[in-house]
């Protein structure tokens, strides 16, 4: 007598439903969401397709950064926020966006953020890492024009750390456990630095481990992007100011 069939290894039966709904809705969006802002959310696509066509505060180089600072917070903040909320039917807190464990969080940064803050003045005089920031080269024109972009700053790293350590991490923590998720957005997070200096993107590999596991941790996000903020915004103060000199 012939028993039931089960279902080949590479069904498509039950991948968009139940337990496995979640995960393979994380797992295809982020491809997607990344490769979009990757061609389409970067200086290079605004100064070649669209500087012709619209330019604020009569500044083209400040208009790119922000269409690629903007592109970060509704590519990998905005929309991934919207699907938690609209699809899965979950809480942003259960993502991170909450205050979590304030006691360690402080701890954190105040052990780690004046490290990771120390590490970038000598990089901010190694000319590949100045070859490729601060985004806008017209940051360093003036106090005022660095705080301008010292605050927009804010919108890349919220769309940043939503996506790789709330979306991502929180999303397929039921799905691939802990280690598990950390691990996978260490390596996408990893992989969309291939590109920029050798050292940011082994760096990369360091910070998805180590955030990811403070993320857990304290059940929250704002450690971890105070920190992701000010090493950016850090980098570029030294490479403006400091870098430069002898």
């Amino acid at each position: 007598m012939k028993g039931k069939s089960s279902p080949s290894p590479m069904s498509w039966r039950g991948l968009f439903s139940g337990e496995a709904r979640k995960p393979t809705l994380i797992l295809l969006l982020a491809p997607l969401l990344l490769t979009t802002f990757k061609y389409y959310g970067s200086k290079a696509f605004y100064l070649s397709e669209l500087a012709d066509k619209f330019v604020l505060f009569n500044d083209a180089a400040r208009t790119a950064e922000l269409w690629h600072f903007g592109s970060a917070f509704l590519l990998m903040g905005v929309l991934p926020a919207l699907l938690v909320k609209l699809v899965f039917r979950e809480s942003l807190a259960d993502y991170g966006v909450q205050r979590g464990d304030t006691g360690f969080s402080l701890k954190a940064l105040l052990v780690l953020l004046p490290v990771m803050v120390a590490l970038t003045y000598p990089n901010a005089r190694a000319p590949e890492f100045m070859a490729e920031y601060p985004f806008d080269r017209g940051a360093g024109n003036s106090s005022a024009a660095f705080i301008s972009h010292a605050g927009t700053y804010l919108l890349y790293y919220l769309g940043w750390e939503f996506f790789f350590r709330g979306f991502m991490q929180f999303g397929l923590r039921d799905a691939l456990g802990d280690w598990n998720a950390i691990l996978v957005q260490t390596l996408t997070s990893c992989l969309i630095h291939i590109g920029k200096p050798a050292g940011e993107t082994y760096g990369a590999i360091v910070a998805g481990l180590l955030w990811g596991l403070i993320v857990f941790r304290t059940r929250s996000l704002w450690a971890v992007l105070v920190m992701h903020w000010a090493l950016g915004v850090s980098l570029d103060f030294f490479i403006c100011f400091a870098g430069k000199g002898g």
